[in-house]
């Protein structure tokens, strides 16, 4: 029998019983629709007010895509962060990063505009990529500086739309944040088999996610890992989950960066699991990576 791999730090497992005993006995038979809002009503388990003087505003994007801006009390700078959502392609909203959004901006003293890409499997790719390629583009043909930031498959996301940057030539791209990305590991070798069963997430479910969101397996901007050049690309910061079977994607485009010339900050957290941005008020270990993740964004802010 394989046993699960699973971290000690009591802040981190009390986050872990919290979601399981969160979701009904049979959520695994839910729908897509009722999927969707079992997340965020467990993101909202986790999201505290805004810091004060947070102001947000909806909009829409290119006439038909939602986007959500973040405005602090207090700006630093005027780069723009542009956040892009976990769920695997197919769940997540603006609702289930809302505190996560504010709380980055008012760290970076800088604006925030977080995007409701199309999700699968309505909408497969390139939808989501396309999306959140747009948004990004609006913001370089306005003259603003960037930071693209993502977690999970909003990690994905982020990695790509900045390489597909890189290679139109479009500019103002300072800075990538990268948190547990997923960016399109074997599914077989390291992190994959060593933590196939980790908590919070499993390989079989990257499987899942990624089958419905049916890009095609070597298209360098749905899995970054397959780009065979990533030189030119901005200041990047890579925070893994060491519990976490996409782990690895993480650490291979760090060290590849690296070896490009790439500016890279990488961190392993020792206790972590995927999805640890939310516990970052039960665990000292994830509210530590959180800190980190904010201050490194606020870096490429403040440099751009």
């Amino acid at each position: 029998m394989t046993v699960s791999p699973s971290p000690t730090e009591a802040g981190i497992l009390a986050f872990l019983a919290k979601c399981d005993a969160f979701y009904p006995p049979d959520a695994v038979n839910a729908t897509i629709a009722e999927q969707r809002g079992f997340y965020d009503a467990l993101c909202a388990q986790f999201s505290p007010p805004l810091p004060e003087g947070m102001t947000t505003q909806d909009g829409i994007v290119e006439g038909r895509i939602p986007v959500r801006w973040y405005r602090p009390a207090l700006r630093a700078n005027d780069t723009v962060l542009l956040y892009l959502h976990g769920g695997g392609f197919v769940v997540g909203s603006l609702d289930s990063h809302h505190a996560i959004c504010g709380e980055i901006a008012a760290a970076a003293g800088a604006e925030l505009i977080a995007v409701a890409y199309r999700l699968a499997p309505e909408h497969v790719w390139p939808a989501a990529f396309d999306d959140s390629f747009a948004v990004l583009a609006s913001l370089l043909a306005d003259g603003r500086q960037v930071v693209v930031i993502g977690d999970s498959a909003g990690g994905n996301l982020a990695a790509g739309i900045v390489l597909k940057a890189r290679d139109t030539g479009l500019c103002g791209v300072v800075g990538q944040a990268l948190v547990y990305p997923a960016l399109g590991g074997d599914l077989v070798s390291g992190s994959y088999a060593d933590m196939a069963n980790a908590p919070g997430l499993t390989t079989a479910d990257v499987r899942y996610y990624r089958d419905i969101y049916a890009a095609p397996p070597n298209e360098p901007y749905a899995f970054p890992l397959a780009s065979a050049d990533i030189a030119g690309l901005p200041a990047t910061f890579i925070t893994v989950a060491h519990f976490d079977p996409l782990r690895d994607d993480g650490r291979t485009y760090a060290a590849r960066l690296a070896m490009s010339g790439i500016e890279v900050w990488f961190r392993e957290e020792p206790q972590m699991v995927h999805a640890w941005l939310r516990a970052r008020f039960m665990s000292e270990g994830a509210a530590e990576a959180f800190a980190a993740l904010c201050g490194a964004i606020a870096r490429m802010a403040k440099a751009g």
